[in-house]
């Protein structure tokens, strides 16, 4: 254990452990992370890995464990708008996975070379040019700082104290219940969300969730399941509720990418998608991009992230165009009367 490390990482979901990855032989490097720990933390929401995820993983030719998966796989969504009562089914190619299992793989491929450690960061500090993580049991210092630790970034509020990214709540609740045909349903509720809320099976269990305003999100959520079709859903009795925060960035200058040798990847640095808080596939490539950056060199890479980075927040941008054809009513509606790309279903007759 070097007394002071080339790079320290905060946080292993799929930006950290990925950067790690890609560095962790080139650089004296420390990850710290707090799964495992006495807090454990599960993301909610995340049991889906996009099409731009797979893609972004195709090109480390990595291969995905089995394990990993878990049944069923559905290629279509069934999209709800509870006010109007339209339905309509749109293929996507999906995968249905554990994404505590998934996060674990990507751990496993840090290599030997890099430090982990479990803990939860109590501090972020800077003395005379070295960044200090501190956790319950570890002191950590590091010429370089990275935050992967997500919505709630700890290395983000040390770097920008009076940045403001709109911030959501994403709920979920899991419950005993097999469902008669899997299926992953997309919900619109205008009376209590915003955005939208999922529905999706996962062998006998039926997950529930959606994204919420922070003021009163666990009434809104308690709410909206009360004005799901009764047939379709039956959401009396939990297994357990999840909860965490979700950015929604707004603009380009709402992209935090770091300043003073210390970079931000992933959520932390507002890369999610604003329509679908899809996130993996962000963070993936913003720390392979990063790990490019440093890979030239500590000098300037700051800059060469910054250009590397520009594609992204312009393609994150642009998705702002398409959030109005999913929340605003008329809009949606008008995409659900027309059918256009929805899938017809056959049945057997």
């Amino acid at each position: 254990m070097p007394d002071i490390y080339d790079v320290a990482i905060l946080g292993a979901g799929p930006a950290g452990a990925t950067l790690a990855r890609l560095i962790g032989n080139r650089f004296s490097t420390a990850v710290v992370d707090k799964k495992g720990t006495a807090t454990d933390f599960r993301k909610p929401c995340g049991g889906l890995l996009s099409p731009d995820a797979q893609r972004a993983l195709s090109r480390f030719d990595m291969t995905l464990p089995t394990d990993v998966l878990v049944s069923p796989q559905i290629f279509t969504v069934k999209t709800m708008d509870l006010e109007t009562g339209r339905t309509a089914h749109y293929q996507r190619c999906y995968l249905n996975m554990d994404r505590a299992r998934f996060d674990e793989w990507l751990m496993a491929a840090i290599p030997a070379e890099a430090d982990v450690f479990r803990g939860v960061c109590t501090s972020v500090e800077r003395q005379s040019g070295v960044y200090i993580l501190k956790t319950k049991d570890t002191e950590i210092r590091a010429r370089i700082l990275v935050g992967a630790d997500g919505a709630a970034s700890a290395v983000r509020s040390f770097l920008y104290p009076h940045s403001r990214l709109k911030r959501y709540i994403a709920i979920q609740q899991h419950f005993c219940e097999a469902a008669e045909r899997p299926f992953y349903s997309c919900v619109f509720d205008r009376a209590t969300s915003r955005f939208c809320s999922w529905a999706i099976s996962k062998d006998d269990i039926l997950i529930y969730g959606g994204v919420f305003e922070p003021n009163g999100c666990r009434e809104a959520f308690e709410a909206q399941k009360q004005r799901l079709p009764k047939p379709d859903f039956d959401l009396r009795t939990p297994i357990c509720t999840e909860a965490c925060a979700v950015l929604r960035p707004e603009g380009t200058r709402q992209f935090c990418l770091g300043h003073d040798d210390a970079f931000l990847i992933g959520e932390a640095a507002g890369f999610i998608s604003p329509t679908s808080f899809e996130g993996i596939s962000w963070a993936i490539t913003s720390a392979a991009l990063l790990a490019d950056a440093l890979a030239a060199g500590p000098e300037n890479a700051a800059k060469r992230y910054r250009t590397a980075t520009r594609s992204l927040r312009a393609k994150l941008y642009l998705k702002q165009a398409k959030a109005p054809f999913m929340y605003n009513r008329a809009l949606r509606n008008l995409i659900l009367r027309s059918g256009l790309r929805a899938v017809k279903l056959q049945t057997p007759t």
